[in-house]
């Protein structure tokens, strides 16, 4: 007799049916495993036969063949225990027929015949979904997690014994609660505790309306950390698409924790000493790495120079695709990474230039410390802000400073704009991603400010790049202040914040 559930694999953050078959004859007693399977899904054929001899369910003397379906997609992880029992169970007739029609199972089994929670449960859930799935059979661990997909009943499971009870209409199970999904406002660092520093401010919160990559210049202690750390509080509170596509990053790498879903803009500072590996992706399991985890938030580089130069060359084709795609022995696997670079160094390498009675650094020094951010890695960093050392009475002001919800209703107004603007373009929703064509069509400029930029540009030796950025931040701060055009001031501001390298 053969018997036939469905389950789910996952690739990427994507998740694609697998069909687990299981069939009994007469024959050698063998337990076979087929269907291009990875390490760890061959080895469930011992935890299985030990998981049903520990639930007092003995396997049957004959030939026993499991597939899992298609054949030509490698299948990995731990999740494809729980349905390969369900279908030996079928095909020994301890399930009843129709039992697991219109199911999906997903879940590792312990050598005691209990359900052990997996990672990736959120897109095998949402893929159930999509194909009109209406039931969910998971550990009681990842009951919780799946159950924020919103039409389909989850059941969490215990052990086998009650799996099979269940399925027999003997014990009666609740499908796990759908909790409303918070959209929570970061409860972190908020710019009305930041004393000062209103030239930074204003940077950031132009970075921020137009999804600008920003780079932080200025001696230890200025608040670059802090400042950083503010950034997703003025960005727009995520949509629950937005929820679910990170939580679904989050679900695969095993980082969600407690959490049933990622309802904050992520904020991932990986550590300098982090690898190429690590921040792309990849390694053994294939996992997302930093970039990807910082998917729709803000991923920040701290000290960047002291980053390898292999991890910092790896930011520039996801910060142009919004992709990274990975490729391994393996083969390929494509992890979204939409996010926004926000970098901080210092002057120089002891902090203290420009400094003089301080700072004892050569030019020579400087430079290669410079240097170590190549030059087209800066080509992708539209903003740089300078910050200053605070001084003392701006430490002690008490004044009240300006909320980052306060901050975030303009940068939401501007990036309504924004979408208005780009409503027919794929692919583009921000004035960071326009391309030079779109340039010349969302920042004509009138004659008086494009003889200004024309002027401003022969003196500053700005190269054809960096006439582009300034044009596009211009375009933000232009959505910012409500303006249809582009005029002087907002040029001269976005002169000001590409000081850093405009003339070079």
């Amino acid at each position: 007799m053969v018997s036939c559930v469905l389950s789910g694999g996952i690739r990427g953050i994507e998740c694609f049916l697998v069909r687990v078959e299981a069939d009994i004859s007469e024959g050698m007693p063998v337990f076979e495993l087929v269907g291009y399977l990875g390490s760890e899904v061959r080895e469930a054929r011992e935890r299985v036969k030990t998981a049903l001899k520990n639930s007092k369910r003995q396997l049957p003397l004959k030939h026993l063949t499991v597939n899992l379906a298609p054949a030509d997609i490698r299948k990995s992880g731990t999740g494809y225990d729980m349905p390969m029992a369900a279908a030996i169970l079928h095909a020994m007739g301890e399930i009843p027929q129709g039992s697991t029609d219109d199911t999906l199972f997903a879940g590792e089994l312990m050598l005691s015949g209990e359900f052990a929670a997996i990672n990736g449960i959120l897109p095998i859930a949402l893929e159930a979904k999509r194909n009109g799935i209406k039931r969910l059979i998971v550990p009681s661990g990842n009951a919780p997690e799946a159950s924020v997909v919103d039409g389909l009943s989850v059941y969490g499971i215990k052990d086998l014994t009650e799996l099979v009870s269940f399925l027999n209409g003997e014990t009666v199970i609740e499908p796990e609660k759908e909790p409303p999904v918070f959209f929570a406002e970061d409860s972190g660092a908020d710019l009305k505790y930041v004393n000062g520093q209103k030239l930074v401010k204003r940077g950031i919160e132009i970075a921020a309306a137009g999804m600008h990559n920003v780079l932080m210049v200025g001696p230890p202690g200025a608040g670059k950390s802090m400042l950083a750390k503010c950034i997703p509080g003025i960005l727009p509170l995520l949509t629950k698409e937005e929820c679910l596509e990170v939580s679904s990053i989050y679900s695969v790498a095993g980082a969600l924790n407690n959490r049933r879903i990622v309802s904050r803009r992520p904020f991932m500072a990986p550590h300098h000493t982090v690898t190429e590996t690590g921040m792309t992706g990849g390694g053994a399991g294939m996992r997302p790495g930093c970039i990807s985890l910082a998917h729709r938030g803000v991923l920040f580089l701290d000290e960047m120079p002291e980053f390898s130069r292999n991890a910092l060359e790896s930011l520039r084709q996801p910060l142009e695709d919004g992709r990274i795609t990975i490729t391994r022995y393996r083969g390929s696997l494509s992890y979204p990474s939409d996010f926004m670079l926000v970098g901080a160094m210092n002057p120089c390498p002891c902090g203290a230039y420009p400094d003089l009675s301080r700072c004892s650094c050569t030019r020579n020094e400087i430079k290669r410390y410079a240097e170590r951010l190549s030059r087209p890695l800066l080509d992708r960093i539209d903003i740089c802000i300078n910050v200053e050392r605070l001084e003392y009475r701006e430490m002690f002001n008490k004044s009240e400073n300006e909320s980052s919800a306060e901050v975030r209703k303009r940068v939401c107004a501007a990036h309504s704009l924004q979408q208005e603007r780009f409503r027919d373009m794929p692919g583009v929703y921000f004035n960071s991603q326009m391309s030079p064509g779109d340039i010349k069509r969302f920042c004509a400029l009138n004659e008086e400010e494009e003889q200004f930029l024309c002027k401003m540009a022969e003196g500053l030796g700005i190269s054809a790049r960096t006439y582009h950025k300034v044009l596009r931040v211009a375009r933000t701060i232009a959505d910012l202040s409500g303006l249809a055009d582009i005029t002087m001031d907002c040029l001269t501001e976005s002169l000001f914040f590409n000081r850093m390298y405009g003339s070079q």
